[in-house]
């Protein structure tokens, strides 16, 4: 059952905030949605879940429409900033709406994370941090039934420790029971080893969708003296640089080189900063 986003787009009166969208995303699969701020990440995520209408285009599910199709919609879920649930409701009152409202909910994992993370299932939302807040909604979305779940800057609030138990948390429900997930996030280093693919908007546009293994195959940081690296590198495909002085570190796509001047270092580019260079405004 893939879901597709076909052709895409959306307009603010003057403004157009998507142009043109196309992804097909995959069964099982961990994305990771990257842009900067006001790229139209959270825009498309609200069209895909039915809480915005594109001004062109369709978000399919199983070649069928998914606008305002209801037994579609359960199989898509979106977590994000905003807050559906009455602020006086109690989590356990959130988890039983959602199990209400989906079909089914798993209730052994809801207690076991809210253990885990020292929920108070009798606590009111309102009552709730902002970390604990994101936390509550974490948990809601990984225990519902749905086959394609949309996290928008999950860890809001939450710290390191915090941080690194929902990303292990979310591998391990992964396995136990694979869907797709896809993150759209700001901390790209922190999910990069939870990711296969990403997909890159920029602007309003998809200016990328690649495996993370094949970037982080293909793209990688040479440096050394200013002279010696132009020299070198004149023939390569260089998508950014940086300059101290006479050091020079330019970042490189495509195949790395078997051999090295002297006096030049390569290095991995990570994928933080591979998406720092194609959305870097010149």
């Amino acid at each position: 059952m893939k879901l597709e986003v076909q052709a895409v787009s959306k307009t603010y009166k003057d403004k157009k905030a998507l142009s043109n969208i196309s992804i097909i995303f995959k069964e099982q699969t961990i994305y990771g949605l990257l842009g900067r701020n006001g790229a139209g990440k959270s825009t498309l995520l609200n069209i895909i879940n039915n809480r915005s209408f594109p001004s062109s285009g369709d978000i399919l599910l199983d070649n069928t429409r998914i606008t305002d199709n209801e037994e579609l919609l359960n199989h898509v879920y979106l977590m994000s900033e905003d807050n559906l649930f009455p602020s006086s409701m109690k989590v356990k009152e959130m988890f039983k709406i959602s199990e209400e409202f989906y079909g089914s909910f798993d209730w052994d994992l809801a207690n076991r994370l809210t253990d885990l993370f020292e929920l108070n299932q009798k606590t009111t939302f309102k009552k709730l941090s902002t970390g604990y807040r994101s936390i509550a909604k974490l948990i809601t979305a990984l225990c519902v039934p749905c086959d394609y779940i949309f996290l928008d800057e999950p860890v809001l609030g939450l710290d390191a420790g915090h941080r690194e138990l929902f990303y292990e948390s979310l591998i391990e429900t992964f396995e136990n029971r694979p869907r797709t997930f896809i993150i759209s996030t700001h901390l790209i280093e922190e999910i990069t080893n939870l990711l296969e693919s990403v997909i890159i908007l920029d602007q309003g546009e998809v200016t990328l969708q690649k495996d993370v293994e094949t970037i982080l195959q293909e793209n990688y940081t040479l440096s050394g003296p200013r002279d010696i690296i132009s020299d070198f590198t004149k023939d390569l495909n260089i998508i950014g640089k940086e300059e101290l002085g006479d050091f020079v570190s330019v970042h490189v796509s495509g195949i790395s080189p078997e051999t090295l001047p002297t006096g030049v270092r390569l290095a991995p580019l990570s994928l933080q900063n591979y998406f720092v260079q194609l959305t870097k405004r010149k």
